[in-house]
């Protein structure tokens, strides 16, 4: 017998349409992907690698570990990261001891959360990766990398987005430890307070980071790293990066390296290379945002919904989240490339598990 309902995509948009789904009995099965360094769906989306989440509404500065660990079912204890600043450091699992100093809740433990309460309402979990997809027919079939095809009546695609990378090494290295994707997400946090950063990027959305790094209280110096002797960015963009007092442009330049301190484990500095004269100059600095594009994971559809020149899927009906198949929804940052944000990824999936429910209810889908 099909499903009513198969989500694809396990971040905040995916566990969100599954809690909706899950509570309108619609018995939602999710799949979550598997940590396979060969498929970009990583369990839990890229929301797990990110540290210390500020602006997820409902979770200030608090003992937060201690609410995790009562709330996340006891065999995922081990998947939750070390305590930030905690004096000791034991990573002990099992251990419902106050907290101190508090701390804002971290990507993976928003997560865990999410994930915990779409179980609580008996979300059904398939750990495999969605490899294809059939919407030919009214009963849609969802193929998996290492398990039987899926049929389904309805489709929630929540693959999210990455975010495109320099590919160094030493970027690698030092992410979550001053390099970033995502100044919105990350730039007001503490260990980047008061100190120089730079942007890497010549597009609208480099521009909108660095002037939003340059606006934050206590910026210091922004420096935007363009490998060109021009912006990509539209001319309004353009000039106002150039007239604000803090950010400077680095013309024709590329990042060679990342520096970090040995002591803190930090950011430190970059190793600058002209793209003219080949060059390479030292640029002190305490954190690196990479702006240079996102790539939605939307290979696995092979073309079959309607998607813009970038690969994000289309919405086809203002404020909702019907793709151009019938049945076939999408939530998050697959179909968002403009906001991505956490907050917007969960507030699209609870829409996508509307949107499901009106669907099955107008077809007389019990």
């Amino acid at each position: 017998m099909p499903e009513k309902v198969v989500i694809i995509g396990s971040g905040p948009a995916g566990w969100s349409a599954a809690i909706y789904a899950a509570r309108a009995n619609l018995s939602p099965l999710l799949i979550e992907g598997t940590a396979r360094t060969d498929v970009q769906m990583i369990p839990l989306g890229q929301l797990a690698y990110t540290t210390e989440v500020e602006n997820y509404p409902g979770f200030p500065f608090g003992n937060i570990r201690a609410f995790v660990e009562s709330a996340v079912d006891q065999d995922r204890h081990y998947n939750l990261p070390p305590i930030p600043n905690h004096p000791k450091e034991k990573r002990k699992r099992n251990s419902m001891a106050d907290i101190s100093p508090h701390y804002a809740v971290q990507g993976i433990e928003l997560m865990e959360l999410m994930k915990q309460q779409a179980i609580n309402f008996e979300t059904r979990i398939v750990s495999d990766d969605a490899v294809d997809i059939d919407v030919s027919r009214n009963v849609k079939k969802v193929m998996l990398k290492n398990g039987d095809p899926v049929e389904t009546h309805t489709i929630i695609i929540a693959t999210g987005a990455r975010a495109n990378w320099l590919g160094l090494d030493s970027e690698e290295m030092y992410k979550n430890k001053g390099v970033s994707a995502c100044a919105v997400c990350d730039g007001a946090l503490p260990v980047f307070y008061g100190k120089p950063l730079a942007v890497v990027g010549g597009g609208d959305s480099a521009v909108e980071e660095a002037t939003y790094l340059a606006n934050l209280k206590g910026a210091n110096k922004i420096y935007m790293i363009v490998r060109r002797d021009e912006f990509r960015a539209s001319k309004i963009m353009a000039d106002r990066a150039l007239n604000h007092p803090k950010i400077e442009v680095l013309w024709n330049s590329t990042v060679d390296e990342v520096v970090g301190n040995e002591e803190t484990d930090l950011v430190s500095g970059l190793k600058i290379k002209n793209s003219k004269d080949g060059s390479v100059s030292d640029l002190e600095v305490g954190g690196m945002f990479v702006a240079i594009g996102h790539t939605p994971n939307t290979d696995f559809l092979s073309g079959k919904l309607e998607m813009n020149e970038a690969g994000y899927i289309q919405w086809t009906k203002p404020f909702r989240t019907n793709t151009s198949a019938v049945g076939v929804y999408a939530a998050g940052d697959v179909a968002d490339d403009y906001y991505r944000q956490a907050i917007t990824s969960a507030g699209t999936g609870c829409m996508a598990a509307l949107d499901v429910e009106r669907y099955l209810a107008d077809e007389g889908i019990e």
